[in-house]
């Protein structure tokens, strides 16, 4: 299946970059070592793929699910096979000792390239949930950073978000907290950030589950008023990469805006995946009639669907990379622009922060509004967009 077709465009975003820049990511590559943290997620895997095949000294990946670092292992050896460097998985969570005796028993590598992260709006939906969706987000990033710190890493690269610009959703916000983290420590270690796109058929995306609902042969369900930026999974390893060895410290890279990136809604691609598998759509009116009809419908090539509008909380209506205000280099790349980053930080009022959410956790007992307090005093033009309804309350 041709994922650039399904997200209507025909050429890949970063060609005319990394082949003009080849030579110098393979030499940096080759003489280097690199730790990949979440290096088992849809980015993650496509971080690691890129470092990979290009020979590095050492590559040494971390994440939390075991099979998804299983089938990692086996879809690099059945791709590219083997290198001479120094090449391991370890299934760990970057929260707990276990990882930090890791680190303590080498530690050593040039570049730390964090891909961990709660990614979906949905973590927002709970308060236990929205708690971890902090400690991987924010806590987890600025211990790795402090490892690295101690450990003489030269490099250290942190995915972001669009989602961060201007946020509306707690996820957004907390990466908005983490890139004053990342200003922060910048002072003492070299780290530039990416934000970018959705990533098509990512784990857990919308579109990675059409492919669940056609497997299970369920109704495909998708919203037509939601219009998103699409990158592929090797265009997001890619511009990971280009930030993590060629961005400046505090540079956030991002897909520059042209006529191969344009936004597509949720509808038309789900059309274009079915088309593709040679089903017509078929849209229903209710969830209870497209349950009905997937028993008989794809005898007859139609599939059923559900197209609606969105109505749950923290979705945003349009997304953008940068916010008023921000520096921005678009001469340096063809197709990447960079962020060069100023954002204004307090250290006594993240330390705030650090301190008060510690004490939020200690008691065992917090709600949503009392960690959304917390959002407003580090982020005060944050604006939460909150509905009531939840993604899961949905089809």
């Amino acid at each position: 299946m041709n994922i650039l077709n399904l997200i209507g465009r025909e050429k890949p975003l970063f060609e005319v970059d990394i082949i003009s820049n080849t030579n110098k990511i393979n030499s940096i590559v080759e003489t280097s070592s690199f730790l990949v943290i979440g290096g088992a997620g849809s980015i993650g895997q496509a971080v690691v793929k890129e470092i990979f095949k290009r020979n590095p000294l050492k590559l040494h990946v971390v994440d939390i699910s075991e099979n998804n670092m299983v089938e990692l292992v086996r879809d690099i050896r059945s791709s590219y096979g083997y290198i001479n460097g120094d090449f391991r998985t370890f299934s760990l969570d970057i929260g707990s000792l276990e990882y930090d005796a890791f680190i303590k028993s080498d530690g050593k590598y040039d570049y730390v390239l964090n891909l961990s992260a709660l990614k979906h709006v949905r973590s927002e939906k709970d308060p236990f949930t929205l708690m971890r969706m902090i400690d991987v987000n924010i806590f987890n990033t600025l211990k790795t950073i402090r490892q690295s710190i101690e450990n003489g890493t030269k490099k250290y690269f942190c995915v972001s978000t669009d989602k961060a610009a201007n946020p509306v959703n707690m996820m957004g916000a907390s990466k908005r907290i983490m890139e004053l983290f990342l200003m922060s420590e910048s002072e003492n270690i070299s780290i530039s950030t990416a934000r970018f796109a959705n990533v098509a058929f990512s784990d857990g995306s919308l579109l990675h589950g059409f492919n669940q609902r056609i497997q299970k042969k369920q109704p495909i369900v998708a919203p037509n008023d939601i219009k998103r930026y699409f990158v592929t999974p090797q265009e997001s390893g890619e511009l990971c990469l280009m930030s993590c060895l060629l961005g400046e410290n505090r540079d956030i890279f991002f897909p520059k805006l042209s006529d191969n990136l344009h936004l597509i809604t949720f509808a038309e691609i789900a059309k274009k995946y079915l088309k593709n598998l040679g089903y017509e759509p078929f849209e229903c009116i209710t969830e209870d009639e497209a349950r009905v009809i997937i028993k008989t419908l794809p005898i007859e090539k139609k599939w059923p669907c559900l197209f609606s509008i969105s109505d749950t909380t923290g979705e945003k209506d349009f997304e953008e990379f940068y916010m008023d205000g921000e520096v921005l280099d678009l001469n340096r790349f063809p197709n990447l622009g960079i962020v060069k980053s100023n954002l204004s930080f307090d250290k006594i009022q993240l330390d705030t922060f650090i301190n008060n959410i510690n004490s939020i956790k200690k008691s065992l007992t917090w709600n949503k509004a009392s960690l959304l307090n917390e959002f407003n005093r580090i982020l005060p033009s944050f604006e939460h967009k909150e509905t009531g309804k939840y993604l899961d309350s949905k089809m």
